[in-house]
C-alpha cells in the first residue's frame, strides 16, 4: 500500500509561498514580530513503544512544511519571513528499522526552509517563549504539548499559553481557500471514494455483515493506494449517526448506510454517504422518506455559491425536509414553525456539512468555531443548530460536504412524545419507522460562479439505486 511520503508532495516553492503568506496574514492582524513554532507529529504507541498506530502527520505541518517524517519542528521568523527546520539525521541504530531516511539538508531543501538546525536547538527558544514572542497552534494531541514542553525546557502550562488566536485565524484564512493543486488532489480522493461507494452498491449481498462491508471498503481503498480518511460507518442502523460496523447480518427489508472516504497519499480527503436498500427495492414507506431526503439534497446544492451563508443554506434544507415530512403526515402544522421550534431537528439533528481538505473535518483541531464560524456568526444553543460545524459565508475555493439526513431515533422521539412536541408530530406514523436512518453526502467546491461537485457523480436517485441493486 502507498503510504504518506516522507518528502513533500508539492514543489518547495509552494511551502515557501504558504509560509510567506502566513506572515502577511499575521501582519494584517497586527502581529509583525516574534516567531511561529510548528511541530510535527510523533509516532503514537498502541500498547508499548515499539508497536505504534499507523503514522499520520499533523495537517498544519503538512500544509506549511510538507514533510512526512515524524518528530521535527520548525520556526517561521515573522520579521524576516525565514524558516528554520529543526531535525536530526537518522542514526545507524535507527536505519535498520526505518531504512535510510532523507538527511536534514535534503529535508530543508525539499520544503524550501532557509535554515536548519539540530532538534536540540529548539531549547534556545525558551526565553522567547516565556516572553510571549513564540506563537503556536492548538495541540490536537496532548502528547505534542508535553513533547514541546520537553523540547523547550519549560512547563506544560507555559506551552499552553503559546497558543495564539491571531495565528489560528490566519491559518484558517489560508487553508480554507484551496489552491488548484489541492483541488486536484481532492478530485482524486473524491473519485476514488465514489468508486468505492458504487462498488459496494453493486456488490453488497443480503446476509452480509456490516463488518464485511467495512472490510470491503478498506480493501478497495488499499487497492487504490489509499488510507481511509476516517473510520467507516457501514450499518443497517443508520439512526445511530456514528454507528460502527457490527456482526449484524443485513436482511432484504433493511436499508444500508455507508459513510466512507479515502485519504490519498498527499493527505487530502474524500467523504461521501450512500443509503440503499439491501433488497432489490426500497420498501414503500422507506421509499417515500428517501424521496424527501433526495429532493432536499438536490435543493441544498442549488443554493451553494460564494457570498451565501452556509447557515442559511442549512435552514433552507431544513425547511425542505419539514415540508416533505408534513406531506407524508409525519409533521403537523406549518413547516416553518417545525424548523423554528426544533421539531424538525428531531429528525435532522446535525449540520448540513463541514469543511474538508487535509482533514476530513478540515482544521477542526484548530477549534470548530474558529473554522466554521469565525467572527461573523455565533453558534446557536438551540437543539439541532448547535451541532452545525459550518455556518459562515462561503467563499470561492472552499470545499465542504453537503449531507442532509433523516433519522428516526427511538430514544429521542420517545422523549419528544412525552415532552414539548406532542402536537407537532404524528406519532402513529413515526413508530413503524423507528430505527430508520438515511443520509446523502457529497463534497462540493465553491467557485466564482457557484459550486461544483468534486469527483464524478454517483446517481443517488431512487431509480438509479434500485437499478444497481437489481443488477447486483
Amino acid at each position: 500500500m502507498t503510504v504518506q511520503p516522507f518528502m513533500p508532495w508539492f514543489a518547495a516553492d509552494t511551502y515557501m509561498q504558504r509560509r510567506r503568506a502566513l506572515c502577511a496574514r499575521l501582519a494584517e492582524r497586527g502581529v509583525t514580530s516574534g516567531k511561529v513554532l510548528l511541530i510535527a507529529n510523533v509516532e503514537s504507541p498502541r500498547n508499548y513503544p515499539a508497536n505504534c498506530y499507523p503514522f499520520r502527520q499533523d495537517s498544519s505541518w503538512l500544509y506549511f512544511m510538507g514533510l512526512g517524517v515524524p518528530g521535527h519542528a520548525a520556526v517561521i521568523d515573522l520579521e524576516t519571513g525565514d524558516t528554520t527546520l529543526f531535525a536530526d539525521d537518522v542514526d545507524l541504530a535507527s536505519i535498520i528499522w526505518t531504512g535510510d531516511l532523507p538527511s536534514r539538508e535534503e529535508l530543508r531543501q525539499s520544503c524550501g526552509a532557509e535554515k536548519s538546525a539540530p532538534l536540540s536547538e529548539v531549547a534556545r527558544l525558551a526565553d522567547a517563549a516565556r516572553s510571549g514572542h513564540i506563537y503556536c497552534l492548538p495541540f490536537s494531541r496532548p502528547d505534542q504539548q508535553r513533547r514541546l514542553a520537553d523540547l523547550l525546557g519549560i512547563a506544560e502550562t507555559e506551552v499552553s499559553a503559546l497558543v495564539a488566536a491571531p495565528l489560528v485565524a490566519a491559518v484558517v484564512s489560508l487553508r480554507e481557500i484551496k489552491e488548484p493543486q489541492e483541488i486536484a488532489e481532492m478530485e482524486k480522493a473524491c473519485a476514488i471514494t465514489a468508486d468505492i461507494h458504487a462498488y459496494l452498491l453493486q456488490h453488497f449481498r443480503e446476509g452480509w455483515t456490516e463488518l464485511q462491508a467495512a472490510h470491503l471498503v478498506r480493501e478497495r481503498a488499499a487497492a487504490h493506494g489509499c488510507e481511509l480518511s476516517f473510520a467507516t460507518i457501514a450499518t443497517c442502523r443508520g439512526s445511530v449517526l456514528h454507528n460502527m460496523p457490527t456482526a449484524y447480518r443485513a436482511g432484504a427489508g433493511d436499508i444500508f448506510l455507508l459513510d466512507a472516504g479515502v485519504e490519498v497519499p498527499s493527505g487530502y480527503a474524500g467523504d461521501q454517504t450512500t443509503t440503499f436498500p439491501v433488497g432489490r427495492q426500497f420498501l414503500p414507506e422507506v421509499r417515500d422518506l428517501y424521496q424527501v431526503l433526495y429532493m432536499a439534497y438536490r435543493h441544498a446544492v442549488t443554493q451553494l455559491g460564494p457570498g451565501r451563508r452556509f447557515l442559511d443554506i442549512h435552514l433552507a434544507t431544513c425547511l425542505a425536509l419539514a415540508n416533505g415530512l408534513k406531506d407524508l403526515g409525519i409533521l403537523k402544522g406549518e413547516a416553518e414553525g417545525a424548523v423554528e421550534d426544533g421539531a424538525l431537528a428531531l429528525f435532522f439533528p446535525h449540520g448540513l456539512g463541514h469543511m474538508i481538505g487535509l482533514d476530513v473535518h478540515d482544521m477542526e483541531g484548530l477549534g470548530e468555531d474558529a473554522v466554521g464560524y469565525g467572527q461573523e456568526v455565533r453558534r446557536s444553543e438551540k437543539f439541532g443548530l448547535r451541532s452545525l460545524r459550518l455556518a459562515k459565508t462561503l467563499r470561492a475555493g472552499m470545499v465542504h460536504s453537503v449531507e442532509p439526513g433523516l433519522y428516526f431515533i427511538p430514544q429521542l422521539l420517545a422523549r419528544a412524545e412525552a415532552g414539548n412536541f406532542r402536537t407537532r408530530i404524528q406519532y402513529d406514523k413515526v413508530k413503524p419507522l423507528l430505527g430508520i436512518g438515511m443520509r446523502i453526502e457529497e463534497d462540493w467546491l465553491i467557485t466564482e460562479e457557484g459550486a461544483r461537485r468534486l469527483g464524478p457523480e454517483l446517481d443517488r436517485s431512487i431509480a438509479a439505486l434500485e437499478r444497481a441493486r437489481m443488477a447486483s
